[in-house]
């Protein structure tokens, strides 16, 4: 089977529509049509029913969808082994959210160099939707997220726990407005949690989707803002930060996520491997 039909497939499944499944793949609605009528040649049977919200599966496409992704996952393993580096017996693809790399996945490269130097590695940075598409098709071997959505196919295990605190710049006698809150994108169940905690708050001045660039922002200018708290520690520590007595603490979980067809055997060392990073970076 051409593995371009498989994922065509998979796409509408995921998109609900030819057009939107287009769109994404960029083909036309008429090279959509035309793979998936190709596949439903193949298998004798239809496996979408078209009306005018979309396309819905059918009993044989139900029944085709987990071997769809098989397919692309086992094609996709098998391209990455064939392309391997000399001297070593296997590929590990791993993707986080950018948030997330330092200092966890920078702690994780090198004990995956000292301790596993029979693998080659492959790494990215990407959105959250973007890193669990690749690991249901099997580009991925696992993606390190803030928050696991639920997906069929997938398995999200808890790497660790950590909080959002409030901090401030010091000095603390120096007054600090509502226009000197700067809103990090934490994600949606953080915007969620900060509305309900301070829900007469006015709209942040400035806003900034990432928690580094924000912090630099502030310890230039004076202001608060939420923070891992493991990122900020040290500036805890030094004084340049304090935290914010009594404000809410938001929790803020990592997860690693990976495909339930996933080979246990190289994810029990990718597994080891977080984990050690993991305690590392606490």
């Amino acid at each position: 089977m051409d593995i371009g039909v498989a994922r065509t497939f998979l796409e509408v499944v995921k998109t609900g529509t030819f057009v939107s499944a287009a769109a994404n793949l960029n083909l036309t609605q008429t090279a959509v049509s035309a793979r998936i009528r190709v596949l439903e040649e193949q298998l004798d049977r239809p496996v979408f029913i078209r009306n005018k919200s979309g396309a819905k599966l059918t009993p044989a496409g139900e029944q085709f969808l987990r071997f769809a992704t098989t397919l692309v996952q086992v094609w996709e393993r098998a391209r990455r082994s064939v392309a391997l580096p000399p001297g070593r017996e296997s590929v590990v693809t791993i993707g986080a959210e950018l948030s997330l790399w330092s200092p966890l996945l920078r702690h994780w490269l090198l004990w995956m160099r000292r301790e596993c130097p029979e693998f080659a590695v492959s790494t990215q940075i990407d959105s959250a939707e973007n890193l669990m598409e690749q690991v249901q098709d099997g580009s991925l071997d696992v993606a390190i997220l803030y928050g696991a959505p639920r997906r069929p196919g997938v398995i999200a295990e808890l790497l660790f726990e950590e909080k959002l605190v409030l901090v401030r710049t010091t000095p603390t006698d120096r007054v600090l407005g509502a226009e000197d809150h700067v809103l990090i994108d934490w994600g949606e169940e953080f915007a969620a949690s900060y509305q309900a905690a301070f829900p007469d708050r006015a709209n942040s001045v400035v806003a900034i989707s990432y928690g580094p660039l924000a912090l630099d922002y502030i310890l230039a200018t004076g202001g608060t803002g939420y923070f891992r708290k493991g990122f900020v520690r040290s500036y805890l520590e030094e004084g340049r930060l304090a935290l914010v007595p009594d404000s809410p603490e938001f929790s803020y979980s990592a997860y690693a996520v990976h495909s339930t067809k996933a080979d246990e055997g190289i994810m029990a060392r990718i597994r080891t491997g977080l984990r050690a990073a993991a305690a590392i970076a606490a």
